[in-house]
């Protein structure tokens, strides 16, 4: 429930802010009395699209560190916590990136990489992880995280949400329009204002664009996954450790992560439904680790 009340608060915070900015700008106003400004609904657009991105992104690590109980090690206090801290300031200099926060959290089998850039980053990993990895499958993981934050993928997907997102909104509205217009095609006095065929025609759009937006971004994002596989072999030396973690992960349940988080943990989703999913199956992973 936590977590559903702050996803939901969360996210009508920005659509309020975002909404006052493109007020300001006057880009809000796209539908004249001589039809649509393009230019200013694609104005209006960028806005909403990569301005809620962005800020979900600037977000990401207080509202994980929230959402999951995740407790940042400042000092270590026992021999796991030193373990953790040594091998991610080793991976991380190996990797060429700054020291990430290092965090636990009480939880299934996971972990998650988050933060807006690679100087603020956080790795964080779950109890359930470290119960039950050895320490050599858990540091593969941990490489797996490092290596998202040196590939920049956090940012990168932010900036490919905003750009599905920019044209989910622009194509929404026009289509909204069109169907409106061709509504009220023989309305001898038409209002100013959209007519319910905009309304109800840019609300259906909104969310079937927003279902293909999230294949589209889900797909880059699995992509990411391979290529985060390939880092966290690269930086243990050999494939065999991640592909001994995903094994030993293929026979366990990936604990749940929020939502904002969910693409930089490590589970995957099989059946059809992976192609909303953020991660490949565990299986096509290893293979691209073997070379099959």
């Amino acid at each position: 429930m936590k977590r559903i009340l702050l996803f939901l608060a969360t996210n009508l915070a920005v659509v309020v802010v975002l909404g006052v900015v493109a007020s300001l700008l006057g880009v809000n106003r796209f539908l004249t009395a001589n039809g649509l400004d393009l230019g200013a609904l694609l104005a209006f657009a960028a806005i909403m699209g990569f301005g809620g991105a962005f800020i979900s992104l600037l977000m990401s690590k207080p509202i994980a560190k929230w959402s999951t109980g995740a407790q940042v090690i400042e000092q270590p206090r026992n021999a796991t916590e030193q373990w953790l801290v040594e091998s991610v300031a080793r991976l991380s200099r190996n990797a060429g990136i700054p020291m990430p926060e290092v965090a636990i959290y009480e939880g299934e089998p996971n972990a998650f990489a988050t933060g807006a850039s690679k100087n603020g980053a956080l790795v964080a990993v779950s109890t359930g992880l470290l119960h039950t990895m050895t320490r050599e499958e858990a540091e593969a993981v941990l490489a797996h995280e490092v290596a998202h934050v040196a590939n920049g993928d956090m940012v990168t997907l932010t900036l490919i949400q905003g750009v599905v997102n920019t044209f989910v909104v622009f194509l929404s509205r026009v289509v909204g329009y069109l169907v409106d217009s061709f509504l009220r095609r023989n309305d001898e006095e038409q209002s100013s204002g959209p007519g319910i065929g905009y309304l109800a025609t840019t609300v259906v759009c909104d969310i079937l664009f927003g279902v293909l937006a999230s294949v589209i971004v889900a797909y880059f994002s699995r992509q990411r996954e391979f290529r985060a596989d390939a880092g966290a072999a690269q930086l243990m030396g050999n494939p065999r450790p991640m592909v001994s973690a995903l094994r030993r992960l293929g026979g366990l349940e990936a604990g749940g992560l929020p939502q904002g988080i969910a693409a930089a943990g490590i589970s995957g989703r099989p059946g059809w439904m992976a192609l909303f999913a953020s991660h490949p199956p565990i299986e096509e992973r290893i293979a691209a680790l073997q070379g099959r």
